[in-house]
């Protein structure tokens, strides 16, 4: 009998991409046979699948960007994709296909909604995506990141949290060190998009702070090409020790590492903070669509494990309070990671490989 097949649908971003590469390493582990769908976008955030995923690119478009001709061509390259994995459905049909939004997932889910297929979605955020928003009524199961998620009025939906990689559960068990009087790490991490304001700020908050403890920084600074340069002159000029780079390859030995973390509040970055279980500042982008980035804060900042600070009122110094007030209140940085920790959800990836297997039961 040959194994069971699960094709995952995602792409656009690392926050579908990260939540599906968990799953898959799973599912591989109980013995299926699993495809990623996505598109050549896509596909550049899938060198961290497993090398046994076979990655099968599709056609798909937005019509929410682009010029009038990308938006006018749209429908076409989305109903050739949908035919070419109908077609591909039909010759190696899956047992489950398991969307997490990106409209390269658009496809494949609906090449199985029309072969009825077994189907569910994945939702990371609190506020749902367009493509999630077009098929929740049209798949089996929902699954959610983000509790509470904001579901149209009727839908049922099963709270998984968001599945963290491999390398982040190795980190897991690393125990809290509390900030003393020796180096402490700050940790900042900005995202795929919209990290400009970081670079902007938070050096120039961090050389700020008073007493000693600039003299015992260590910095971990993520910054866009075209930031980095001044981004490391601020921290040079003040005298503070910073790696800045556009992107690190070792992020779960770094937030373990860290006293605390900066960061956006991407649903993938909130569940990699809150399985190891680290104090944050997050800064929610305020052009994510529905605001969705500070719905996903809201359970760290409510748990007493994260410190929320809007866009509108970030500025140096108030930054620099807020880390002050982490890093030297007696007690505050433990029980902010304490915190973290019992909010995290290190089985989210088992939670959604057993409703795969459940919708796999279903398989005619």
């Amino acid at each position: 009998m040959s194994a069971p097949h699960l094709v995952i649908a995602a792409g656009g971003t690392g926050g579908h991409m990260f939540p599906a590469q968990a799953l898959a390493e799973e599912m591989l582990g109980r013995g299926w046979r699993v495809t990623l769908s996505t598109d050549d976008r896509g596909a550049r955030y899938a060198g961290g699948f497993p090398d046994n995923v076979a990655i099968r690119q599709v056609a798909s478009a937005t019509l929410a960007r682009g010029g009038l001709a990308a938006k006018l061509a749209a429908p076409f390259r989305i109903a050739f994709g949908i035919a070419n994995a109908a077609v591909r459905f039909v010759t190696d049909r899956p047992t489950v296909v398991a969307g997490f939004g990106g409209y390269p997932s658009i496809p494949a889910l609906s090449a199985a909604w029309v072969l009825r297929v077994p189907r569910m979605i994945h939702e990371q955020n609190g506020v749902l995506g367009r493509v999630n928003r077009l098929f929740i009524s049209r798949v089996d199961r929902v699954a959610c990141g983000t509790w509470p998620t904001n579901l149209p009025d009727g839908v049922d939906g099963v709270h998984t949290g968001n599945p963290v990689r491999g390398h982040i559960l190795d980190h897991a068990s690393v125990p809290y060190e509390a900030p003393g009087m020796n180096m402490v790490n700050i940790l900042v991490i900005g995202g795929s998009q919209g990290a400009r304001i970081l670079s902007d700020v938070v050096p120039r908050a961090i050389s700020q702070l008073g007493g000693d403890l600039p003299e015992r920084l260590r910095i971990a600074h993520q910054a866009r090409p075209e930031d980095g340069p001044r981004v490391s002159e601020v921290y040079q000029t003040a005298g503070i020790s910073a790696e800045v780079s556009p992107f690190f390859s070792d992020v779960a030995g770094r937030i373990a590492a860290a006293h605390l973390v900066i960061s956006r509040a991407g649903a993938s970055s909130v569940a990699d903070i809150s399985v190891i279980g680290r104090p944050s500042i997050l800064i929610p982008f305020a052009a994510a669509t529905g605001d969705h980035q500070t719905a996903n804060a809201r359970g760290l900042v409510d748990a007493g494990a994260a410190i929320l600070v809007p866009e509108a009122k970030l500025d140096p110094a108030t930054l620099s309070q807020q880390i002050m007030a982490v890093l030297t209140t007696p007690g505050a940085a433990e029980r902010m990671a304490s915190n973290a920790r019992a909010q995290g959800k290190p089985d989210a990836a088992r939670a959604l490989a057993q409703i795969v297997e459940q919708l796999g039961r279903r398989m005619p």
